[in-house]
């Protein structure tokens, strides 16, 4: 078995990603990080926003400095992207999915933790203290008495501090491979709620000054249902000079305004993308689909690109233009619908197939999943991934099996023959998706930073008993 052993990684490769592209080779991209982390109780399902990247006091100190102090949360982003990492990863992405300061207090969220403030300043000593379940800064003027006389302001989570933090561990670990970082961009709820192209542009604008300033490798404009929302992120990421990708959460049927997916392309390409493609929201093999709806339109208009597929881990063959979202076991009970490993394996060679180059995953994607697609396509790209030391390809490793009926499948054709039971007698196979048909300008899509009352729910409830 080949398989890349630490020592052996390459890791004075200072090629970028379109170099590497431009070279043919396959460049793997990474897996889930929200619906990972939200299974194990670092991510708030709902707001899916990526605070566990900087939930901790030291935010503002260097990584190094950190480690010994840093809670559970922080070391499990770096472990994920670590595990992505050995599992065959060439992309380690930031930890910023929803990232924007319009998300980060959406709906009330509130994300309490320590801004890392600690000095001391002209009249006063500044301090950041945890009081119940929120973090004050508190300012104690030097030649104050009465604790009445300080002064206190709540923190308030800003989009810079999770953005910096991500970027360290993303960059920390990619470092330990042959990784290269990308700073992500994705929809924001400026746009949901009909606000400019200025405004929204100044969003995205916060974001990719962190990314510049830590020096990210490529950009990713990725989950966007509208290709107008998609362009104008282009558009900003594209002026920093760094490589741009934008995938869109669709699926062939096109945005949520029905723009198909070969427009969506052309018109992400003429706005500077230098990858297109697709991410969340459908399967690998819907995803696929997309992407060659996109490639095929793209050579129509006589553009030049490269393709990327990012897809969910979960079978969706029963999901309108929004996908998962509107399945009834979204987002708790999706478990049943995830694709095996082999599964992924047959996803990893239709996209080759496809002519798509930048091959990973989205929701529901785990590290195995990613070995998955590095062992199918290990001789396109000439190594195994070091997770492969622990799995035979294709079951080999079941030779070693006390029980000989399982020795019985250590081999290719009995897993592809396989179809999965699901063990929940008389459960149906497909479900009723909920489509609502609402899409921005909507009133049920306007956005707030106060918290979703029991009055705005209450014909929300009522509008899905009708369905259901």
């Amino acid at each position: 078995m080949l398989v890349l052993i630490p020592e052996e990684l390459n890791r004075d490769d200072e090629r970028g990603i379109l170099e590497r592209l431009a070279g043919g080779e396959v460049v793997i991209g990474d897996g889930g990080f929200v619906f990972a982390l939200e299974k194990r109780g670092y991510v708030k399902a709902g707001p899916w926003t990526p605070e566990a990247a900087a939930e901790h006091p030291e935010a503002g100190e260097r990584l190094a400095e950190a480690n010994l102090r840093e809670p559970r949360r922080f070391l499990r982003v770096r472990q994920l992207h670590r595990e992505f990492l050995r599992a065959g990863s060439n992309i380690m992405q930031t930890f910023t999915f929803y990232a924007s300061d319009d998300k980060l207090e959406n709906r009330g969220n509130k994300l309490g933790f320590s801004c890392g403030r600690s000095y001391v300043s002209v009249g006063g000593a500044v301090s950041c203290k945890k009081e119940g379940e929120e973090y004050i800064c508190v300012k104690q003027q030097i030649n104050s008495e009465r604790e009445d006389e300080d002064d206190e302001e709540v923190c308030r989570v800003q989009g810079q501090q999770i953005n910096e933090a991500a970027c360290d561990l993303a960059r920390e670990v990619a470092n330990e491979g042959d990784a290269l970082v990308a700073g992500g961009v994705s929809q924001t709820p400026s746009y949901l709620s009909c606000k400019s192209e200025a405004e929204v542009k100044k969003t995205f604008q916060k974001q990719l000054d962190v990314f510049i300033r830590k020096n990210v490798d490529l950009l990713i404009a990725e989950y966007f249902e509208h290709v107008e929302e998609a362009e104008w992120a282009v558009q900003v990421l594209k002026g920093t000079g760094k490589p741009v990708a934008a995938t869109m959460c669709i699926g062939p049927e096109g945005d949520m305004h029905g723009v198909a997916p070969g427009e969506c392309a052309v018109r992400l390409v003429k706005a500077g993308a230098d990858i297109v493609g697709v991410n969340c929201h459908f399967d690998p093999l819907t995803c696929v689909k997309t992407v060659k709806l996109m490639k095929a339109a793209v050579e129509q208009a006589g553009l030049k690109a490269h393709y990327m597929s990012q897809p969910l881990a979960y079978h969706t063959p029963d999901c309108n233009c929004q996908g998962f979202i509107d399945l009834p076991e979204f987002p708790f009970a999706l478990e049943p619908r995830i694709l095996t490993r082999w599964e992924m394996q047959q996803y990893a060679r239709e996209a080759y197939d496809a002519g798509i180059r930048v091959i990973g995953g989205c929701c529901g994607f785990e590290p195995y999943h990613i070995r998955a697609i590095a062992e199918e396509l290990s001789q396109e790209r000439g190594v195994l991934p070091e997770a492969s030391q622990k799995h035979g390809l294709w079951g080999s490793c079941l030779e070693m099996h006390t029980k000989p009926w399982v020795r019985a499948r250590a081999r290719r054709d009995y897993w592809q023959r396989l179809k999965p039971s699901s063990g929940r007698p008389f459960s149906s196979s497909l479900s009723l998706p909920d489509g609502w048909g609402v899409t921005k300008g909507h009133s049920f899509l306007m956005q707030q930073k106060e918290a979703t009352t029991q009055e705005q729910l209450k014909p929300l409830f009522e509008k899905a008993d009708e369905k259901h």
